[in-house]
Formats: C-alpha cells, sequence, structure tokens
C-alpha cells in the first residue's frame, strides 16, 4: 500500500443513490458555499451537484476577527453553508455563526448549516455537577445566528438531533465504508464496539455485514482522552476484528481495544471511523502496527502529513450532495439508507 493515498471515492451499493447526476427542479433558488474547514470536500459535493461554490469573500482583521461576505445575490434562495467544527474548532464554529448570520440578512428564504463533523458534541449530558452541556450550547448558537436546517453526519450520539429547535436531517458515512469492506472479501467477521455507549452502533454495522458476530470491550476511564481497557465481550479468536467507531481522536481507545482483541487471538485488526479527528499523538498510535487497516472517512480534512501506510480515506461528498439535493426537492432522507 502506498504510504500516502489520496481519497477513495465509492459509489454505494448499500445507499441509495441517482445513477447519474441529480437534477434539480429549481436550480436558481439553490446556492451552495463552502466555509474553510474543508474546501475539497465541498467542491466533491459541489461536482456532485453539477454546480459551482457560490463566491464568498473571507479573510481576518489584524486583531483575529473573521469578515466574510456573500458576493453575489441570494435573496429568496435556498443557501447550503458546508462547514464541519473541526480543528481549530472555536475558529470553524465562528466561521459557520458569521456565514449564517451574512446569509440571513441577505434575505436567503431557507439557510441550512451542512456540518459533516458537529464539534463539541461529546459533552451531551451532565455526568457530574456543575458542567456545560456544550453539544446544546452549539446547537442554540446556531439556531440564534438564523440556521432553518441542520444537515449533520454521524454525530456523536443520536439524541444530539433534540437538541435543535429546528430541523435536523442526520445521515451516515457507513455506507461507503460497507462497500469499501465487502470489496476486500474479509472472512470470519466479528464487529467490535470499544465501548458500551457505542454498542448501538456496533450492532448496525454488524447487521450491514451479513449479521456479523458482535463483541464489546468494557472500558473504564479514568480522565478525558485517557482510557484503561479491562477486557472482551465477545469471542475474537481467529477471526477478523473490525473495531466500529464514529470518531479518532487521540486514538488512545482505539489502540489499547487492539491490543486486548490482539491478545484475545484476533487474526486481524481493522479500525473503521467516519471523524478523523487525529489529535497527537494519534498518528504515531495509529502507525505503529495494531492495525492491518485504518478506514476513515473524509467528513475532516487529513493533510498529507498525517497520512500514512495503513490509512484509508472515503469520500462521503456523495452522500452529502444526494441528501442536499433530496432536502431541496422535498424528498425523503430516511429511504436513501434502506
Amino acid at each position: 500500500m502506498n504510504a500516502l493515498r489520496g481519497p477513495v471515492v465509492i459509489r454505494s451499493a448499500t445507499l441509495t443513490l441517482h445513477p447519474t447526476l441529480p437534477t434539480i427542479s429549481d436550480n436558481s433558488r439553490l446556492r451552495l458555499f463552502s466555509g474553510s474547514a474543508n474546501v475539497p470536500l465541498s467542491q466533491e459535493v459541489a461536482r456532485y451537484l453539477g454546480m459551482d461554490l457560490g463566491p464568498m469573500v473571507r479573510k481576518r482583521f489584524a486583531d483575529g476577527e473573521l469578515y466574510i461576505q456573500i458576493q453575489e445575490s441570494i435573496r429568496g434562495c435556498d443557501v447550503y453553508l458546508i462547514q464541519p467544527t473541526c480543528q481549530p474548532v472555536n475558529d470553524n464554529l465562528m466561521e459557520l455563526l458569521i456565514m449564517v448570520d451574512a446569509c440571513r440578512r441577505a434575505s436567503a428564504r431557507q439557510i441550512t448549516a451542512v456540518i459533516p463533523y458537529y464539534g463539541y458534541a461529546r459533552a451531551d449530558r451532565k455526568t457530574a455537577g456543575r458542567e456545560s452541556i456544550t453539544a446544546k450550547l452549539v446547537a442554540n448558537l446556531i439556531t440564534q445566528a438564523g440556521a432553518n436546517r441542520i444537515l449533520a453526519m454521524d454525530l456523536h450520539s443520536a439524541q444530539i438531533q433534540g437538541y435543535f429547535d429546528i430541523p435536523c436531517d442526520h445521515v451516515y458515512g457507513s455506507p461507503v465504508v460497507f462497500d469499501y469492506l465487502a470489496s476486500k472479501n474479509l472472512s470470519d467477521i466479528v464487529v467490535v464496539s470499544p465501548d458500551v455507549g457505542g454498542v448501538a452502533r456496533a450492532r448496525a454495522f454488524a447487521k450491514k455485514l451479513n449479521d456479523a458476530p458482535l463483541a464489546i470491550i468494557d472500558k473504564r476511564r479514568q480522565a478525558h482522552n485517557v482510557a484503561e481497557v479491562l477486557n472482551v465481550v465477545g469471542d475474537v479468536a481467529g477471526k477478523t476484528a473490525i473495531l466500529v467507531d464514529d470518531m479518532i481522536d487521540t486514538a488512545g481507545t482505539i489502540c489499547e481495544g487492539a491490543r486486548l482483541l490482539r491478545k484475545e487471538g484476533a487474526r486481524q485488526v481493522y479500525a473503521c471511523a467516519t471523524h478523523a479527528v487525529f489529535s497527537p499523538p494519534a498518528i504515531e498510535r495509529l502507525s505503529s502496527g495494531l492495525f492491518e487497516e485504518i478506514i476513515v472517512t473524509n467528513t475532516i480534512p487529513v493533510p498529507d502529513t498525517s497520512r500514512f501506510a495503513q490509512l484509508t480515506v472515503l469520500s462521503v461528498a456523495n452522500i452529502l450532495g444526494e441528501a442536499i439535493w433530496r432536502i431541496h426537492e422535498d424528498s425523503s432522507l430516511s429511504s436513501m439508507f434502506r
């Protein structure tokens, strides 16, 4: 495998997409704009829709303040703003809020914030006294800025959809991963959840892989970004273990899980996650030889400096493009995943 790999674009058989580019009935009212967080993904989405990204001026004042100006008329238009709130999280979140406000003041008919990766999502409930629920706080900020709808991909927890007081469409990046794994013809698969909280996600993943058996890693977390793995619930000996999570941050949890799976006799270990957060020292941990392959998507840009031999990046642009088309046409999104 090459040391550096570009995004692998998979047209999913497990996802209902159009065989040709979608034909939008009222293209004159659809506008697509990109924040600075993941321009390559936005360009792929625009190509899927057969349109160009809208022109926009983005600059900083000397003190670091952001300035954004939409450079075409969007009065009465349906505007889609693509901006994951990945690192630098605060800058990208603030940029999204300013983009939304600029569109609202420009009299856009409807503003949809397309958030491939929703930051601040891990604090989605109070686990101790005097904590903030940042997932709800950010939802309030985006709503108050003037967004009319949210399109998000693989939220950290499903209940975050309810934190928005506006419609929230939740789509999944897993279909491209399913197709990629199917192309590898792996045998004796067991899907592994890295913790108890991810069991529902892993169970749904296993069902798509021909009802593969499920295993769970019993984990006790001592502090944020620090995990202590105890044992595996389920049989992994002699099997191909696929660890499934929504994100890989510092990779501490998933690497400790891989070590335990190897110890328990797993023949091969793969890791699958939608969001490649990759905070240090994730790259060093993931490239240490614990995994046959780490499979992620491009919801967050992965620079060349963070690529390594075992990493595969799949594109979710077609999924986001199809979702945007269906929202604009008032069509069903859930039927995409049936």
